[in-house]
């Protein structure tokens, strides 16, 4: 069990005996937090090194104490003041949204700060139009890059822009000129093919979300990949969009037919859809027909029946993006990038044995 977090006292100690127009030092936050200065510079430098626990009750203190080392000084004596902007097409999206927050998470406690801006899906980016949405000229930049309203910003920006990315899983496998960041969601969604498969489903249907960079996506192409190695037929997949009212009007052709017994989707919004649907063609789930998820929205182990999904660490790859733009801006003295958590399935309710097939 988890001792008790000495932070309390700590934290009354500070407010209770420090000078309250001295600025809070690290070792006020140390002692708050119940745990070494050296600990506290090695989260505010990003370091991986600092299990997940510890890091968030430091950052939690440093919210509270108001802890702001070196930013607030620099700009009261006029000095640079470390920024970066986020160049993304939607902030709602989910795992855009974590990732932002990983963003965000790393920068602040590496004491840069972060400006958004949303893309105009209305009007493609320009170069000139990039650099438009920057505070200041030559502003390191972050591109979201899931989808290709993204992913053409990313490619638009000019090359002497100190910049890295988090882009869809490359084709290839192979990252490009300029720091990337992905998830590996092919193996992932093959994976999840294979799961369906081991189940006793002849084949698996996807419905699948836009790719940003290629007509078939990486989700796609990891579900074809397990099919084309098992010697499975490959239905052509569903453009189902982002939203579950996308996935239930594409899915309600897909599950009236009582062939179809499993399905792959590219997200849990598509997933959530197609339960929908199912439910209003009287088919049971997972009885008659498995439903399989992507990115384990917090919703996706409350549906009825709970999804099953790919859990995706959206938040770790948001840092580990930063870290690489920080390392870029400060080879000898930023830390290395952390790394992010590989794709895991999550098996809940939502799929089960073909009709007829005892459970393998």
């Amino acid at each position: 069990m988890q001792q008790p977090v000495p932070a309390r006292p700590g934290r009354e100690t500070v407010e209770q005996g420090a000078d309250r127009h001295r600025p809070v030092s690290i070792f006020d936050v140390a002692k708050a937090a119940g745990v070494s200065h050296q600990t506290v510079s090695r989260v505010v430098n990003g370091s991986p090194k600092v299990r997940k626990a510890t890091r968030d009750r430091v950052l939690e203190v440093i919210d509270e104490l108001g802890y702001k080392p070196n930013r607030l000084a620099r700009a009261l004596a006029g000095g640079v003041v470390r920024s970066v902007t986020v160049l993304t097409s939607d902030t709602t999206l989910y795992g855009a949204s974590l990732t932002l927050r990983g963003i965000e998470e790393a920068a602040r406690a590496a004491e840069f700060t972060v400006a958004i801006s949303v893309l105009d899906e209305h009007a493609p980016p320009t170069p000139q139009d990039v650099a438009n949405r920057l505070a200041r000229p030559g502003e390191p930049v972050l591109v979201i890059a899931f989808d290709a309203l993204g992913e053409r910003a990313w490619r638009t920006l000019p090359a002497e822009f100190p910049a890295a990315a988090v882009v869809e899983r490359p084709q290839d496998g192979r990252r490009g000129s300029r720091p990337e960041a992905w998830l590996d969601d092919r193996a992932a969604a093959a994976q999840a093919t294979r799961c369906l498969l081991g189940l006793g489903h002849r084949t698996v249907h996807h419905m699948a979300i836009p790719s940003s960079t290629a007509r078939v996506g990486q989700r796609a192409q990891g579900w074809r990949d397990a099919l084309t190695g098992a010697g499975r037929p490959v239905p052509e997949p569903l453009e189902g969009g982002w939203t579950p009212r996308s996935g239930y009007l594409a899915a309600r052709s897909l599950v009236g037919d009582p062939e179809v017994t499993a399905v792959l989707c590219g997200n849990d919004e598509l997933a959530l859809g197609v339960l929908r649907a199912a439910r209003e063609a009287g088919r049971d789930v997972p009885g008659d027909l498995s439903v399989a998820g992507f990115d384990d929205a917090p919703y996706a182990g409350y549906t009825h029946p709970a999804l099953t999904t790919v859990r995706l660490d959206f938040e770790g790859l948001g840092r580990g993006a930063f870290g690489m733009l920080h390392r870029l801006l400060d080879p000898d003295n930023a830390p290395a990038p952390p790394l992010w958590a590989e794709p895991e399935l999550i098996v809940r309710e939502s799929t089960g044995p073909a009709p007829g097939r005892a459970h393998h």
